[in-house]
């Protein structure tokens, strides 16, 4: 449990770090003349890195345990963090965007310690609060970085200057993070992986055959399905978490710090709603197998794409917001379900099925951030874009539901050793 909540919380301060300047971009897109389309590419460099990140921080993790994994990638990530404010153009503005991009990785390192620390018939539950209260840091982040913000400016710093000073508190505090990671926690409940690989023949195994792992996880076809899956709800999150604040500024004529509230409350929907997501999934799992995990995600997804469908079409505030919490609810228990199915596909490589699912929630992001780049397609029109793919990926995982290998799992759980593992120990 200890590594439990210091997880959360260092992933809570990632997603502070991450999405610490979303909410200043009125601010930033004044003060570097920043046009429609760079706050695209903005969008999109901030979450681009990241698929390739989380790629590689899976493959450590199975690799050299998420321990020293996430030190590593809390220092570095921290540093861009708090020099972006040194930008002075839009192309050091990108360039460091796409640095703090790295930070999106911290996902995997949470969901991969999780995924090893607890029992199988309790993992998707865990995985998903872990991942919820986490994700919970971006709803904090829009609300509170406007906060921290007018403080610089009550201080006296001109607006130009205390954006740039506001954003050195994410990066103390994700350096910070970094050595309370190191001292306190470990990589499995029997200890650390460098230790267990002296003594333990079984970790000793694991070791070597990392690279098999990966390798097998990358021909399994339900982990690329899971790949869709996760672009259609983690990479529209991590959008609205970019475009949130601007889009209640632009059609609603909002103030900066009213639209940062109004935009933090789809980020908080995340203290019980992605956790619900893996309480359903583990539920479903108990009574119907891995089949059973799979369509309840199919179904959360079906729901939070007609839910987006309707929000890009209202027009007047009090129902865009509980429009926006209606599909909200149904995207962060979708991000749930998926992490309560991740470590049913291949246990032996949790951590490269981890990473390359993550990555499709970043993939998925930046196409979404294509749309919202365009200078002829306005914000409403691309959310309801992206509504109607999420129904067509929501379908995909349906079918993933009824598929042969999945159902024969479903049947003969032996033939899956996390299962076996969840039936002879429940």
């Amino acid at each position: 449990m200890r590594a439990f909540h210091i997880t959360w919380l260092t992933f809570f301060v990632c997603f502070f770090g991450w999405f610490g300047i979303a909410p200043l971009m009125p601010i930033v897109r004044e003060d570097l003349g920043l046009t429609k389309s760079q706050i695209g590419n903005i969008i999109i460099a901030s979450v681009a890195i990241t698929v390739f990140a989380r790629l590689l921080f899976g493959w450590l993790c199975d690799k050299i345990g998420p321990r020293i994994s996430y030190t590593a990638l809390l220092l570095i990530g921290s540093l861009p963090v708090m020099f972006i404010g040194l930008s002075d153009s839009y192309e050091a503005f990108l360039l460091f965007r796409l640095a703090i991009g790295v930070i999106g990785a911290s996902f995997v390192i949470t969901q991969y310690h999780t995924s090893v620390m607890f029992a199988p018939n309790v993992v998707g539950t865990a995985n998903a609060t872990v991942a919820g209260w986490g994700n919970m840091g971006g709803g904090v982040t829009l609300m509170v970085m406007p906060l921290i913000f007018a403080g610089f400016i009550g201080a006296g710093y001109l607006s130009n200057v205390a954006w740039r000073y506001a954003m050195v508190v994410p990066g103390v505090a994700l350096f910070i993070m970094a050595f309370v990671y190191y001292f306190f926690t470990k990589d499995t409940p029997e200890g650390n992986l460098s230790e267990l690989r002296k003594t333990n023949p079984e970790y000793r195994a694991k070791a070597k055959d990392s690279e098999g792992s990966f390798v097998a996880a990358l021909k399994d076809y339900r982990v690329w399905i899971l790949f869709l899956a996760y672009g259609a709800c983690f990479g529209i999150e991590i959008t609205i978490d970019n475009i949130a604040t601007l889009y209640f500024i632009d059609n609603f004529h909002l103030g900066l710090k009213e639209a940062g509230v109004i935009a933090g409350t789809f980020g908080m929907m995340n203290i019980f709603a992605r956790a619900l997501g893996g309480v359903f999934g583990d539920k479903a799992g108990k009574k119907f197998g891995l089949k059973g995990r799979i369509f309840i995600l199919g179904v959360f997804l079906l729901c939070e794409g007609l839910g987006l469908m309707v929000f890009s079409a209202m027009d007047t505030l009090p129902w865009a917001i509980a429009t926006m919490l209606l599909f909200a609810l149904f995207l962060k228990m979708s991000n749930g379900a998926t992490y309560s199915v991740v470590p049913f596909i291949n246990n032996k490589a949790i951590g490269a099925v981890s990473g390359i699912v993550g990555a499709g929630g970043n993939v998925g992001a930046v196409m979404a951030g294509f749309l919202f780049k365009s200078e002829t397609i306005s914000y409403r029109e691309s959310l309801f874009i992206i509504g109607a793919v999420v129904i067509i990926v929501s379908v995909t995982a349906l079918l993933l539901s009824l598929s042969k290998k999945t159902t024969q799992e479903f049947l003969h759980p032996q033939s899956s050793p996390v299962l076996q593992e969840a039936i002879v120990n429940p």
